[in-house]
């Protein structure tokens, strides 16, 4: 197997997904970079959560290849190497944001006290610690589950629309979190996280260090930001994506 610096984390090769009669992913090829930000972009029903869920090994009925970190999706030994952050919060409402990240730090054999004060501060809920889950906003919730994906130190980090319905300041700073992540300079400095981050709002797009854009299954372009303005000679992700569609239109449309 290859260490954790060879190698993409992430490379797909014909990688399909067919939900009964509908084919959600459409024989993908990629790869994401270690150590940056990818941002995994498209509309909503584009197949975007269903590939983070193959990525995370959650997914089935997946064929074509997939590997992750060096090996296959799913792997037992991927356990403690990847973290997920679902749209959904996956917290348990009863317990007090501080013992929800107990519980999953015993769950992981992790020293609970010094990982739950890192993440906690990462994800500024320090002061909400003691406050019961149920008791919190939609997007503290969703905070909750970005800690808990954050415990062990993760070496990719996949977040399904982590920014969903939180306000523009904790917006700008989750993702300088992030990038910090990335960097290696975050939490407890083990660093050079690579993270796949889904979002289907185009201005977060420009805060990625690589992009994947997504329409009905299929990947639209894999590139920089920079990339793609220079590619389609528009100012903007959102513009490039649009630029993209009709140039895709244009192809499937009969002759």
């Amino acid at each position: 197997m290859m260490n954790k610096t060879e190698g993409p984390a992430v490379r797909a090769r014909g990688l399909t997904v067919v939900r009964g009669k509908r084919t959600v992913l459409d024989g993908l090829d990629f790869d994401v970079p270690r150590g940056q930000v990818t941002g995994l972009l498209g509309p909503s029903g584009c197949g975007k959560s269903t590939l983070m869920r193959a990525i995370a090994g959650t997914q089935a009925q997946v064929t074509g290849s997939l590997d992750v970190l060096g090996g296959p999706a799913g792997s037992a030994s991927l356990r403690s190497r990847v973290g997920y952050c679902t749209q959904a919060p996956s917290v348990y409402d009863d317990l007090t944001v501080r013992q929800n990240l107990d519980y999953f730090a015993a769950v992981l054999r992790l020293r609970a006290r010094g990982t739950v004060d890192r993440v906690l501060a990462d994800v500024d809920l320090a002061d909400h610690a003691d406050s019961l889950a149920g008791n919190l906003s939609g997007g503290q919730r969703s905070r909750v589950s970005l800690a808990t994906a954050l415990l062990g130190a993760p070496e990719l980090l996949v977040l399904d629309e982590p920014t969903v319905g939180l306000d523009p300041v904790l917006r700008r700073d989750l993702w300088d979190l992030f990038h910090r992540l990335a960097r290696g300079t975050a939490g407890d400095g083990t660093g050079g996280t690579t993270l796949l981050i889904s979002s289907h709002v185009m201005d977060e797009a420009e805060r990625c260090d690589r992009l994947l854009l997504m329409r009905s299954g299929r990947v639209l372009a894999d590139d920089t930001p920079a990339a793609l303005h220079d590619r389609t000679g528009t100012g903007t992700v959102e513009a490039a994506f649009l630029r993209l569609v009709e140039a895709a239109n244009d192809m499937e449309a009969p002759r």
